[in-house]
């Protein structure tokens, strides 16, 4: 079969396009066959060799896959065969794996679908996993109002429509018209443009002089000024770095605004690792919200399995809207 390597760890042109054996699934295991894998900024950390829960290499990137499961092993109930699910790596021991075209895991970690859901939507779900685990998990005071910034990319637009669906305050940031549009599409009512609408006034006027109780932005160097755009006993949380190491001493600029009691967070879903029951009920409770309509992913940006490198390419170009999938090759 198909899959796509790392053997060294590099830029985009470190995902190789390799032939390995077809899987066989051990007597607890499924095998998955792809129909829609998703890509996420992890994937670009394994690639690079930078990811903090590396796996050893050579490795397979991919952390979400959509698929059939067309063998079982001894030990599985046979009412598995023919069911389409769900695989995400943070069910697994390791990180990755899923950039093949199929994958044998464990008959526990899978998630079945719901047959009023589109397979290709659910391989989205782990970002709202991910945004069920900021807004109410994340050790911060539960929200009345949030401020996303980066809400055209996976996370941040799941963020937005999470936030919005549970009746939170949602003002996403984007960097262009076109992505303005995109949010907007998506269903968020306010959505501002980095370095052309003056986020502190527009923010204000929104809130009524209050400011958000959560900021969710993805570092870079001027990360601390958005201290400024929380309420009283705001968080500022980084889902992310891709936005780069922020400038400024960041115990200084709280002191500074130690009228506000305001506090500094850095998040990973890692923090969910050992806690199975939480981390499996944020993504059925994001299942039911889009069998219910109540959220609703944008069409994604699709590629071929063998089309990967180009894929991260696009990733890191900044110009991204909206969620990337890849396919595998017929």
């Amino acid at each position: 079969m198909q899959a796509i390597q790392v053997k060294i760890p590099g830029g985009p042109q470190a995902l190789e396009v390799v032939a390995i054996p077809l899987p066989t699934p051990a007597e607890y295991e499924v095998r998955v066959k792809a129909h829609f894998i998703g890509i996420s900024s992890a994937d670009m950390l394994i690639r690079k060799g930078t990811y903090g829960w590396m796996p050893p290499l050579p490795a397979i990137p991919g952390n979400e896959m959509v698929g059939e499961i067309d063998a079982i092993g001894s030990k599985v109930h046979p009412d598995l065969l023919g069911q389409v699910v769900l695989v995400s790596s943070r069910e697994l021991d390791f990180r990755g794996g899923c950039y093949a075209q199929a994958i044998c895991v464990p008959a526990q970690s899978v998630f079945t679908l719901p047959k009023t859901v589109k397979p290709v939507d659910v391989v989205c779900l782990p970002n709202y996993q991910l945004a069920g685990a900021i807004l109410y998990h994340s050790g911060v005071r539960l929200p009345s109002s949030v401020l996303v910034f980066g809400a055209s990319g996976g996370v941040g637009l799941a963020i937005s429509q999470l936030a919005q669906a549970d009746g939170i305050q949602t003002i996403s940031v984007v960097s262009s018209i076109e992505k303005r549009s995109f949010v907007k599409e998506a269903g968020i009512e306010h959505v501002l443009i980095r370095n052309q609408d003056h986020l502190m006034q527009e923010v204000m006027k929104i809130t009524q002089n209050q400011g958000v109780d959560l900021v969710c932005a993805m570092g870079g160097v001027d990360f601390a000024a958005n201290l400024d755009l929380l309420a009283p006993l705001g968080t500022l949380l980084s889902f992310g770095i891709l936005g780069g190491i922020p400038n400024d001493n960041l115990f200084t600029e709280l002191r500074k605004r130690l009228g506000k009691s305001l506090g500094v967070r850095a998040y990973s879903i890692h923090t969910l690792d050992h806690d199975r029951e939480l981390r499996r009920g944020l993504i059925t409770r994001a299942m039911n919200l889009l069998a219910s309509g109540q959220i609703q992913p944008p069409a994604p940006t699709i590629f071929k399995l063998s089309e990967a490198s180009l894929a991260h390419e696009l990733m890191e170009s900044g110009e991204l809207i909206g969620k990337i999938v890849l396919v595998p090759n017929e």
